[in-house]
């Protein structure tokens, strides 16, 4: 019926599923980018020095800029420029005559003030970043950089793998029978000639692995969302966000069991499938 279960899910896995695939897109690119090492550049204290050295020196030429502005300003109001408006013919002559050219080389200043101002905005963005690209390489260098950079080459290729194998299942219309952390013990256990229990290890490296991916994406949707709704928060939507939180968390739980099914042996996803339908 159109109240079963087996209906409600599948219409909100369209969404989830949806909603989880732009997130997984997202974070294959920016989770590796940001942790790995490959993508750091190079990045030395002379090049920090250099930069925030040029950061200062347009500073100080925007402070000296200023100042002949104000100057000028007050050397306007003494001569009272500013205040008295000539009167007369011959005050308006001397006002053409003086001031015009004193008020371009006031406006041209301003200009020039405008223009390292906006260049001075883009080095101090330029400085913020080399800072925390030095940051990073540091971070790198730690034990705990080198398990996320470690993770990230995993991942990756983990990654690449489900992206081959969900496009082959799509084109021959196929559904896995086995999950990939079994397919890969299999593979090596054949390939070394070792002796292992691969169905009792299996289960538990399947489990270990699916538990990291549900809590680093749940983790990483919080964050994201976290962001998103700060900067969208008042005092009278406050209500309107949670609830569109828990409507969001909900459907990306299910979603989760959905697609996590594919990961788990053959006996444990039988019995997610048995709850949620044929789906």
């Amino acid at each position: 019926g159109i109240l079963s279960i087996e209906q409600l899910i599948s219409r909100v896995g369209v969404i989830g599923v949806t909603f989880m695939a732009l997130l997984s897109g997202f974070g294959a690119v920016n989770c590796p980018y940001t942790y790995m090492s490959y993508f750091l550049r190079n990045v030395t204290d002379a090049d920090i020095l250099a930069l925030e050295r040029r950061l200062l020196q347009t500073m100080d030429m925007i402070v000296s800029k200023k100042k002949r502005i104000a100057v000028a300003h007050r050397t306007m109001f003494q001569r009272g420029e500013v205040h008295n408006k000539p009167t007369g013919f011959w005050g308006m002559i001397r006002s053409v005559t003086t001031s015009v050219a004193g008020s371009e080389n006031l406006s041209l200043i301003q200009q020039e003030v405008d223009a390292l101002e906006e260049l001075s905005r883009q080095l101090f963005l330029e400085t913020a970043d080399l800072h925390a690209t030095k940051e990073r390489i540091e971070y790198s260098k730690t034990f705990q950089g080198k398990y996320f950079n470690f993770l990230g080459y995993f991942f990756s290729i983990y990654c690449v793998w489900k992206i081959f194998m969900a496009t082959i299942n799509i084109v021959f219309d196929r559904v896995g029978k086995t999950d990939p952390v079994t397919r890969g013990i299999e593979i090596t256990v054949n390939y070394l000639g070792i002796q292992f229990d691969v169905k009792f290890w299996s289960q538990h490296i399947s489990f270990i692995l699916v538990g990291i991916i549900i809590v680093t994406s749940i983790r990483g949707l919080l964050i994201t969302l976290t962001k998103f709704f700060y900067a969208i928060s008042s005092s009278k939507s406050s209500n309107v966000i949670v609830l569109l939180l828990a409507q969001i968390m909900g459907m990306y739980f299910v979603s989760s069991v959905l697609l996590i099914r594919m990961s788990m042996p053959l006996e444990y996803r039988t019995i997610i499938t048995e709850v949620l339908g044929e789906l």
